[in-house]
């Protein structure tokens, strides 16, 4: 659907403060990651053409956001992520706003608010090898994850309905989220000489000392948390030219299937079932 993105992005930053009042209160270490980062950095604020923030945590900060996010978070944030609801199909937390509505795919529904996404960054095995066969594995269970997910019959009831119906039968939703999550956490973060937010591959894997403590940096007027190094860790990420802008063709923002800013989700259900059915069916 065709959609204002500053408004998204303005509602996006107001989580976010929000956010970071509860991170302040309860000593919690975050970072602005990836395409927040480069924002920061770069435009001093959101990268024109994205719609949402990236956000990381080391593991023991992430997990006790986890525990805690029920009574910490005021509404109308809310913390979805698999250990807190099964039903929920990504590898990572997200930060959402539940007086609004959000639905990136109608073959991977899961309904909920505007959000942030926030990863966990843990430690990486030492040796190259290793390390090689180590995502490998995460590559792999990854895969696995989607397709337990995803709407086997997306593309029909043929061939490739196969793959998801079998990741469906050697997994469950409660084991795949549970070998993710143990092979994530192999290595601790705060004792690794490299971690990595698990998101990107090798590509993501950085030193730690690229992270240090968290740093204040500009991002559209205010003061949010960066890395100690982000000029090093945005080079490892986006190569030597990131600061340069990208072709025009390659400026791709979000196609959410649904976007509401004024509606709670779960008063959105009905209606975006709806769409589905009537997107499917076509």
């Amino acid at each position: 659907m065709e959609y204002d993105i500053r408004p998204l992005q303005l509602r996006t930053l107001k989580l976010l403060r929000q956010f970071q009042e509860v991170c302040r209160e309860h000593g919690l270490r975050w970072y602005a990651t990836a395409g927040t980062m480069l924002g920061a950095v770069r435009h001093a604020g959101f990268i024109p053409w994205d719609d949402d923030m990236d956000i990381a945590m080391p593991r023991p900060d992430y997990d006790r956001l986890i525990a805690h996010a029920a009574e910490w978070l005021p509404r109308p944030m809310e913390l979805v992520c698999a250990e807190l609801d099964e039903s929920y199909p990504l590898p990572f937390a997200k930060l959402q706003d539940a007086s609004t509505t959000i639905l990136e795919r109608p073959h991977l529904p899961f309904l909920g608010g505007i959000y942030i996404d926030i990863f966990p960054i843990d430690g990486v095995p030492a040796g190259g090898l290793r390390r090689r066969l180590h995502f490998a594995r995460h590559e792999y269970l990854k895969r696995v994850l989607y397709f337990v997910y995803r709407d086997p019959y997306k593309h029909g009831h043929g061939p490739s309905s196969w793959l998801p119906l079998l990741a469906r039968k050697m997994y469950s939703r409660k084991s795949i989220h549970a070998a993710i999550r143990r092979l994530q956490a192999k290595y601790p973060c705060d004792q690794s000489a490299r971690v990595a937010d698990y998101d990107d591959g090798l590509r993501g894997v950085m030193p730690r000392t690229y992270l240090g403590q968290p740093t204040p940096i500009h991002f559209e007027g205010v003061e949010i948390n960066g890395y100690e190094r982000p000029h090093e860790y945005l080079k490892l990420k986006y190569g030597p030219g990131y600061k340069q802008l990208p072709p025009v063709g390659q400026r791709r923002q979000h196609h959410f299937f649904y976007l509401d800013l004024d509606t709670p989700y779960r008063e959105s259900r009905s209606k975006v079932e709806a769409l589905i059915h009537d997107a499917t069916a076509q």
